[in-house]
């Protein structure tokens, strides 16, 4: 049966966070599902997040109780379910006298803390920065600060990892295909998708079309669905820095700033402090988003105003920027505009659902609405880990350790690579491996063949920049000859 005749459940556009996140629930439930992404899975805005699975605490200052509470409760449940790629981070809130009253901080964090319940993550405490290993790091002007719980998350990897599972349970995944038309034709939709390499035209019918297209689920509508629309998104930018390591331990950095907004200082591929993120209007435009100079000072600037040791721009090992779909609500700044999710059904037709806004947090809970919307009975994804997250939330080290105990040539610090990358599955990634040459060709930094060949197989990569700033971060440790020497060998396959 040709592609033309099949009929499928779902199509979904876009390869994001929101696209797979639905791809994977709808064939948990039983579904034909076929996505398409034009690049590579989350190479747009999901990849370039902050990477944090959190409440938002500063959304509190904004009434977004609901949401607040939505994302606290979804903390806990996404930690369980992928305890490879996420983990528990206790945060360091610096009191900064002439900024927010201290009332105001305990107040946001005492509902930070009740909001969603908490099992695993503990809550508040006031820490005296004079004694605390944290304040060692930070100008003596400060002497107390607030400590409280998010979990970070591999952002990129949380996208492919619902890809693989969707693909597991069914799914057809085509990365690099754009679609360039879709139109209603009775009851179906009628679809078409460019392969970006062949150039090959493909069409699928399909009964149910959804819109995840993220920064151009407008454009989507407007131009290649032609349908009205009065809905659109805000196209927010948001920066980041990355900078050697700032500190000597693990705890991050929450710290406020005199025009009100809130920048982040993380550990960062262990060698690394992460810096975000600014928050810009961005036009109409969502190709090319940068961290431009005049970012990168800012968030310079704002750090060392906190810090010691001053950070500037000759600091900076990499930056990356990119492009926010918020729901248009009609705010005022780009920092009051909601982070809620917003989903718009056409049934003018064979349903059309279009995806706006949301954030990382509540994507799981976006496709459980989603399908619920579409008439698709039967949530599931609750209790279910992703690839490789079938082991306890804490069990990560003991998971390395086993892994370096069955094969003693890697150490601990590959050892942990491989298991904050694949969990359980680092193992089906070694192999059989008896020594370090069994693993095929050294690309440096403990990247070798056998990892390519699990990634371009098994994960849908398709070229170094998938490997090196996606799949892995690597790219920071990795020599321009070695990136290349990547790149060849994906040319040669």
């Amino acid at each position: 049966m040709s592609e033309k005749d099949r009929v499928w459940d779902l199509f979904i556009i876009g390869g994001g966070v929101n696209g797979v996140g639905i791809a994977r629930d709808a064939a948990g439930r039983g579904l034909d599902v076929v996505l398409a992404e034009q690049g590579d899975l989350g190479a747009a805005t999901s990849s370039a997040s902050s990477k944090l699975f959190h409440g938002g605490l500063r959304y509190l200052e904004y009434y977004e109780f609901g949401l607040v509470r939505k994302a606290l409760k979804e903390r806990e449940v996404l930690l369980r379910a992928m305890p490879h790629i996420s983990w528990p981070l206790r945060f360091v809130l610096p009191y900064h006298k002439g900024l927010r009253p201290r009332w105001l901080i305990r107040l946001g964090l005492f509902l930070y803390d009740h909001l969603g319940g908490r099992e695993i993550l503990p809550g508040t405490r006031t820490l005296d920065l004079s004694t605390a290993p944290v304040g060692k790091a930070l100008k003596p002007a400060f002497a107390t600060a607030f400590e409280y719980s998010d979990c970070w998350v591999d952002d990129a990897r949380l996208v492919v990892l619902n890809a693989v599972d969707a693909a597991q349970r069914g799914a057809k995944i085509c990365t690099r295909t754009r679609v360039t038309a879709a139109r209603r034709t009775g009851e179906m939709w009628e679809i078409e998708a460019t392969d970006a390499v062949t150039g090959a035209v493909s069409t699928y019918r399909a009964r149910k079309l959804v819109n995840a297209a993220g920064p151009w689920v407008s454009k989507m509508v407007t131009e290649t669905l032609a349908l009205p629309t009065r809905e659109s998104v805000r196209l927010v930018r948001g920066s980041h820095i990355v900078v050697p390591r700032l500190t000597d331990h693990d705890q991050p950095y929450l710290m406020q700033g005199a025009d009100g907004r809130v920048v982040f200082a993380m550990p960062f591929e262990q060698d690394f402090t992460l810096i975000g993120t600014t928050e810009t209007d961005h036009g109409d435009d969502p190709l090319g988003p940068v961290c431009t100079d005049e970012e990168a000072d800012y968030l310079c600037a704002f750090v060392s105003d906190y810090f010691r040791e001053p950070v500037t721009r000759a600091d900076i090992v990499w930056r990356f920027s990119g492009v926010r779909p918020l729901y248009d609500d009609g705010a005022s700044s780009a920092t009051e505009a909601t982070r809620d999710y917003v989903l718009s059904l056409d049934e003018d037709g064979p349903p059309l659902l279009n995806i706006f806004g949301g954030k990382i947090t509540t994507y799981r809970r976006l496709a459980e609405a989603a399908l619920d919307k579409l008439g698709v009975p039967g949530a599931w994804t609750a209790g279910a880990p992703l690839p490789g997250g079938d082991f306890p939330w804490d069990g990560a080290r003991a998971l390395a350790e086993g892994l370096e105990n069955d094969y003693p040539f890697l150490g601990p610090d590959w050892a942990g690579r491989l298991v904050r990358l694949y969990g359980t599955e680092a193992r089906g990634v070694l192999g059989d491996a008896k020594s370090k040459a069994d693993l095929g060709r050294d690309f440096g930094a403990t990247l070798t063949e056998a990892e390519l060949i699990w990634l371009r197989d098994r994960e849908f990569a398709r070229s170094a920049e998938d490997v090196v700033w996606r799949r892995t971060k690597l790219g920071l440790k990795l020599s321009a000859d070695q990136v290349t020497a990547v790149s060849g060998w994906f040319d040669n396959r």
